[in-house]
């Protein structure tokens, strides 16, 4: 039976100006030993868990800003969008969902919802096995093949497209990553089934009789049924010793199937956490704090700046984005750091830097009346000559004009 083609992620240009990506996905029945699709490894999955767990945690904010004065959610139909996105889900497990459609496609897309008026009121997360974009036109228009069977075509302005590996291939979408991670599941997917072979076979001894004398095959069969039934079932009351006499010979014979090398898996494995961006250490949540530092610079910072981006573009106009309207990140509940560099928060809280509930919600503790307030130590100030000082500065000044 000849096996099923498997799906490989490609972009295809049609001639009339519409551009196709197919998103990574895997046939049943394939060559590809898992089936399903690529999440369905435990590897691939521990390398992304981490990436979305920590995306979810991200606060989206609508910011204000006008002259030196900035609004923290000054708009409640904004405020209830970025935090309530959708009747199915909240936030949080709509980044989840973003983050591994990212990770597994370097695209993910998000669809803005809009009331009559053109005010976002709901946003989705959109599952499709393909997209194509219409390029002939420059309100470009995005066309979805849902995993539903269902179509969903939209404007782009209405998509919040995340996307990585931005080549040249495609002027709209990231490069898929599904032909380089195929060649690597499979090398795994033979290896794991190497290695689940020898351990179903380690348990199996097999015997091969000889006999001296000719004998008809009915005999021989005959023969070899009676020494499985008196000496090798556990039923029989001689389990374990055998007695055979000079017409025959048992020897025993023990399986040899292939078993990779531990170092073979380990570069196999290390190659599949390279291509993730990520380590052992952040996979089994071992990593110290410059370790997670790293990580999050290297991986978690470049998106949630992509994703801030692209909600200030879709979800304001050019005149509202003018006038200082924008979505930042909140990424504080990101920050892993010791009890010791938490507790070096608070010389923080009597500089106006951070608030006393800022840094309770670093320590999980509940916020208090009052705590929002900033503080500012009385020998500190602003210089209001453009010179360096504060306010003990400011008193001195006046002391040295007094004494002339």
């Amino acid at each position: 039976m000849s096996r099923k083609k498997r799906k490989i992620a490609k972009n295809v240009r049609s001639p009339s100006g519409t551009e196709r990506l197919q998103m990574v996905s895997f046939d049943i029945g394939s060559g590809y030993m898992y089936g399903g699709e690529a999440y369905d490894t435990d590897l691939v999955r521990s390398c992304i868990r981490p990436f979305a767990n920590a995306v979810s945690k991200v606060k989206l904010l609508h910011i204000r800003k006008t002259d030196d004065v900035y609004e923290v959610y000054p708009d409640v139909v904004l405020k209830m969008l970025l935090t309530d996105p959708n009747p199915m889900m909240g936030m949080p497990a709509l980044l989840q969902k973003a983050a591994i459609q990212y990770k597994l496609n370097s695209n993910a897309y998000i669809f803005i919802a809009r009331d009559p008026d053109g005010v976002p009121i709901e946003l989705y997360p959109i599952d499709c096995y393909c997209v194509q974009a219409d390029l002939s036109t420059r309100n470009i228009r995005m066309t979805f093949d849902l995993t539903d069977g269902k179509k969903l075509e939209a404007s782009y302005d209405d998509i919040i497209h995340l996307r990585a590996d931005f080549t040249s291939s495609s002027p709209i979408f990231g490069k898929n990553p599904g032909r380089s991670l195929d060649e690597l599941l499979e090398t795994m997917g033979s290896i794991d089934k190497s290695v689940s072979n020898a351990i179903k076979n380690s348990g199996i001894i097999r015997w091969l009789l000889k006999y001296s004398a000719n004998m008809r095959p009915e005999d021989i069969k005959e023969n070899v049924k009676t020494f499985v039934e008196n000496y090798l079932s556990y039923e029989s009351e001689t389990f374990g010793a055998a007695g055979l006499d000079v017409k025959a010979d048992a020897q025993r014979i023990e399986p040899k199937d292939y078993v990779p090398n531990q170092q073979i898996q380990a570069n196999y494995i290390k190659r599949i956490y390279n291509f993730f961006t990520t380590n052992e250490k952040i996979i089994n949540c071992t990593f110290t704090e410059d370790e997670w530092n790293s990580y999050y610079e290297a991986e978690i910072e470049g998106f949630l700046i992509q994703l801030a981006d692209e909600c200030t573009r879709k979800i304001f106009t050019r005149r509202a984005r003018a006038f200082g309207n924008r979505v930042v990140c909140d990424n504080a509940n990101l920050d892993f750091a010791s009890m010791k560099t938490k507790l070096g928060l608070t010389a923080y809280v009597d500089r106006a830097i951070l608030s006393r509930n800022e840094v309770r919600d670093v320590l999980n503790l509940a916020p208090v009346e009052g705590g929002d307030r900033m503080l500012l130590r009385k020998d500190t100030g602003l210089d209001e000559s453009g010179g360096g000082g504060g306010v003990n500065d400011d008193e001195n000044s006046d002391d040295r004009r007094d004494s002339e």
